[in-house]
């Protein structure tokens, strides 16, 4: 073989490889991409901020946690489900041609009463479930007890609620 045919050779055989470990690169990527997509699906498509939570205790614990956390969630769901359908039903009777204010009102205090019960249970499971936990462990899942998604950074960030006009000075 000529020199010319060697150095053509060796430079195609090296784009081969070259193609081929892209190729195996790719098929690796796409590999890890799936297993991932399936262990979240797995976990059910999101996980919720208790359950991140739940994660920073020790493996022993995460479970019956878990299992406490999720029976007071599963007692308050009637209530939420109440107060979104009374929600819904006030929008609706909002958008009537023949508004009942009184009617609307009422929808709307039901529908925070079933919300405030739903949270009332759900905080009380979570004091319970923080009742048997070390010092340490009910630091780490005190944020529970926030109202917020994002626990002590929207109670940090929020800003106090307007101060009322004076009964002597006008609303602006």
């Amino acid at each position: 073989m000529t020199p010319r045919a060697l150095k053509i050779a060796l430079i195609a055989s090296i784009g081969l490889n070259l193609f081929a470990l892209a190729v195996g690169l790719v098929i690796w990527v796409g590999a890890q991409r799936a297993e991932s997509q399936a262990e979240t699906e797995r976990r059910g498509g999101r996980q919720s901020p208790a359950m991140a939570l739940i994660e920073q205790l020790e493996p022993a614990q995460q479970g019956p946690v878990r299992q406490a956390l999720r029976a007071s969630a599963l007692a308050a769901k009637p209530d939420f489900e109440a107060a979104r359908a009374a929600r819904r039903e006030a929008i609706a009777r909002a958008g009537d041609p023949s508004f009942d204010q009184a009617g609307v009102q009422a929808l709307l205090e039901e529908s925070r009463l079933a919300e405030m019960r739903g949270r009332a249970r759900l905080e009380t499971g979570a004091v319970q479930v923080l009742s048997g936990l070390d010092q340490a462990d009910r630091e780490a899942l005190s944020p529970l007890l926030a109202r917020h998604r994002n626990g002590k950074k929207a109670a940090e960030t929020s800003s106090p609620p307007p101060a009322e006009p004076a009964p002597d000075q006008p609303a602006r």
